[in-house]
């Protein structure tokens, strides 16, 4: 019998990160979840509350950290760059202090630079942020993106050369978005692509997928385009989660959904993954 994954989702934190975080794990039946510390969209950061962090940590919920979206490690403006580090470090650190295991960064795009010299900067820059983070703290979770522009990493083998970049660093670990993943061209609605995509992780990663974030697409694979659905109303369809959980890579590594819609549909949505795990396990 294979670990089972705990299965959650992207939670509001309306009134509190543990208030408000926790009741939206009850709301929508989440075993884990994932949250933003600060603005997601801005790049002020926010001082956090000790009572709250203390009441998310002793509750044993199983948490990670999503960084803003405005974060580009890649990037050639200075000022970007600055704004990225500052921000990737206050999100490890208030991870560390919620107890969380791990930090989602999207791994970013060379914008209009070579992809060589966003590869140099990164081994400047976000380096030197794995290695303060404590041997008791949480991983970097790096989220590949799905293939627009100029992006460093959309395929699981453009994880090899990104890691590289980073000495491939104990910290260093990976966050698979399944609907970034089919989008790059993954092929995931087939039992066969998601064997193959996970067989290529493990030859390339092994041991460093610490978290799923299970969305559905809304565009056919190869598309480049990062548009979630609900799990089953896309072009990925129900099965391949089913998969995905099976395989031995996937075994124990928590899911988390980021599809649309409100709580109701969310609840939906991580109940269809437990039937399907559930189903796995019997």
């Amino acid at each position: 019998m294979t670990s089972l994954s705990l299965i959650g989702g992207h939670v509001f934190v309306t009134g509190g990160l543990a208030k408000g975080g926790l009741q939206c794990a009850s709301d929508i039946g989440a075993e884990m979840i994932q949250v933003f510390v600060t603005n997601p969209r801005g790049w002020a950061l926010t001082a956090g509350d000790p009572e709250q962090d203390a009441k998310l940590r002793e509750s044993g919920m199983s948490s990670f950290v999503h960084v803003p979206y405005l974060v580009n490690m890649g990037s050639p403006s200075a000022d970007t760059l600055e704004k990225s580090t500052a921000t990737v470090r206050h999100g490890l650190r208030r991870a560390y202090e919620i107890g969380a295991e791990g930090v989602v960064v999207h791994t970013g795009s060379a914008v209009s630079q070579s992809r060589e010299d966003a590869l140099r900067q990164l081994h400047e820059h976000l380096l030197p942020l794995l290695e303060e983070i404590p041997d008791d703290g949480p991983d970097l979770l790096l989220e590949p993106m799905a293939g627009q522009g100029a992006m460093l990493c959309a395929t699981v083998q453009d994880l090899e050369p990104y890691l590289t970049a980073l000495d491939w660093h104990p910290k260093a670990g990976v966050c698979l978005d399944t609907c970034h993943a089919f989008a790059a061209g993954h092929d995931l609605s087939t039992a066969a692509g998601v064997k193959e995509t996970l067989d290529a992780l493990h030859a390339i990663a092994p041991g460093r997928l610490k978290l799923i974030h299970a969305n559905d697409s809304k565009d056919v694979c190869g598309s480049k385009k990062d548009r979630h659905e609900n799990i089953g109303a896309g072009h990925i369809g129900i099965e391949p989660f089913g998969e995905l959980m099976r395989h031995p890579v996937a075994a124990g590594v928590p899911l988390c959904i980021e599809t649309p819609g409100p709580i109701d549909k969310h609840r939906e949505d991580i109940e269809l993954l437990k039937k399907l795990r559930d189903r796995e396990e019997r």
